[in-house]
């Protein structure tokens, strides 16, 4: 593609390399297992829908938006949360929000939306301004010295941002500090690449896991029931702080009167570590790449974030005034969306683009493919903070653009993360400026979510010395 100003080649950031020619089903879950996104073919990029046939099942990509629409916002009880990708995700998760389905999903959702709704983001605002004071004074010891691994920062900072905001203790308590390094043990066992979800087993047949998902799984959720039985009895002698956890544990279900048991709420905080922490790690981590590839986008963010911040007390009305650090990481988000595929299964007949789909069919919505699409997006895989002002930007924003999901199914936490990538960016760009590693681009790769195959190194340089501040409270 040629930029049509100047004829030259536009700076494209890293993207991996699709797929060539057809491929067995072996061969297609060994691609998988490696990487999610270099296992598909390059036609998804352009076309609206495309058939997966295997011996087993059927997997119908969407890529149109009225098919998009359809699945997501008008009929989602139709296209539950499909079994083949619950199989992996089960033993950490349980029967969380995120994979299930029917009455159990609706309980739980009936039950966590509160937590996130209206003024609640103001009431944790101070807790991700301290995690992002924190932040930036572990990386005052690393900057100048070196590449700096910025996954592992950003990993580190979005969980310290889930244990403050759920049970306002840092991350280095000793809890939290264990289910963090567990955590990232779990990822690397690679869950969700599990053969038996492949084969055609009855739901009732046991799943078979790897002996690293099923130990790392045990230790993190006996640590979440450590720190959900010591919130339990602070809920009781009415010692309990007014976090996440708390407001979570005593909502009851407004239809049945119910709070959620020991073991669901355990099921809940994983899927918090998993959504909350996993997603928001690694969009910060390629928010940060990009702004140091792109040193113009990352000065006009410096700039905004120095006469954003007020010299004395930080107000949660100054994240209103981040707009560039917003639009930064909207972008990131289109380029590298956190989670690469949502795949929901067809419940019942469907007519998908004059094809039948048979019930039992995967059906598969992609931001990587949608966010990309050539068809839909003017100038697909450049990098534009700016483009979400054009009417392109803006109808593509409405129709073809799902970080978290939409419809009925959509992340509680949206608002959570955007904020908190928004104020963490502007943090972290106010303290340091960020330059690439040369011959250190990362190359993004998808299991869980969508991360560097080699982590992303960058150098750091401070800036102005970031003056503590005081956040209202």
């Amino acid at each position: 593609m040629r930029d049509k100003t100047d004829g030259a080649l536009p700076d494209l950031p890293p993207k991996p390399a699709a797929r060539r020619g057809e491929v067995s089903i072996w061969t297609y879950f060994k691609l998988f297992k490696k990487d999610i996104l270099s296992a598909q073919p390059a036609r998804l990029y352009r076309a609206w829908m495309a058939e997966m046939r295997t011996p087993f099942f059927r997997s119908y990509l969407c890529n149109d938006p009225k098919l998009v629409d359809l699945v997501l916002k008008q009929r989602p009880m139709d296209f539950p949360k499909s079994e083949r990708m619950r199989v992996g995700l089960k033993p950490l998760l349980g029967e969380s929000v995120f994979i299930s389905n029917g009455e159990t999903w609706a309980h739980q959702r009936r039950i966590i939306d509160p937590a996130f709704e209206g003024g609640r983001l103001r009431i944790v605002f101070p807790a991700m301004w301290d995690s992002g004071v924190a932040a930036v004074e572990r990386l005052q010891k690393l900057a100048s010295s070196g590449p700096v691994e910025v996954e592992a920062q950003t990993s580190h900072l979005a969980m310290d941002v889930i244990f403050r905001t759920l049970f306002s203790v840092p991350i280095e308590n000793e809890i939290a500090a264990a289910a963090f390094a567990t955590f990232r043990e779990h990822q690397n066992a690679q869950p969700i690449a599990n053969i038996t979800a492949v084969l055609p087993l009855p739901k009732w047949f046991p799943r078979f896991h790897s002996r690293a998902t099923r130990k790392t799984a045990r230790i993190i959720r006996d640590l979440i029931g450590q720190l959900t039985d010591q919130r339990a009895a602070e809920i009781k002698a009415g010692t309990a702080p007014d976090d996440l956890a708390t407001k979570i544990m005593t909502t009851p279900d407004p239809e049945t009167g119910k709070v959620f048991e020991r073991d669901e709420m355990i099921d809940q905080v994983a899927i918090f570590f998993l959504a909350g922490h996993e997603t928001s790690a690694a969009a910060l981590a390629w928010a940060l790449y990009l702004l140091a590839r792109y040193p113009d986008w990352q000065e006009k963010l410096a700039e905004e974030a120095q006469t954003a911040f007020h010299p004395d007390k930080i107000y949660f009305s100054t994240l209103s005034k981040l707009k560039t650090s917003r639009a930064v990481f909207r972008e990131a988000m289109r380029l590298y969306p956190p989670v690469p595929m949502f795949v929901r299964e067809a419940a019942c007949p469907e007519t998908f683009r004059e094809r039948e789909v048979r019930p039992g069919s995967q059906v598969i919505i992609s931001p990587w493919h949608l966010h990309r699409h050539e068809l839909l997006w003017e100038r697909p895989d450049e990098f534009d903070p700016g483009r979400f002002k054009t009417p392109n930007g803006k109808e593509c924003l409405r129709n073809a653009y799902i970080p978290f999901s939409a419809g009925a199914r959509v992340c509680p936490g949206s608002a959570f993360a955007m904020a908190e990538g928004t104020l963490l960016l502007a943090m972290l760009v106010r303290a340091f400026r960020f330059e690439r590693v040369d011959g250190r681009d990362p190359m993004p790769v998808a299991h869980l979510t969508v991360r560097a195959a080699d982590g992303i190194y960058l150098r750091l340089t401070p800036r102005a010395q970031m003056p503590k501040k005081e956040v209202e409270r």
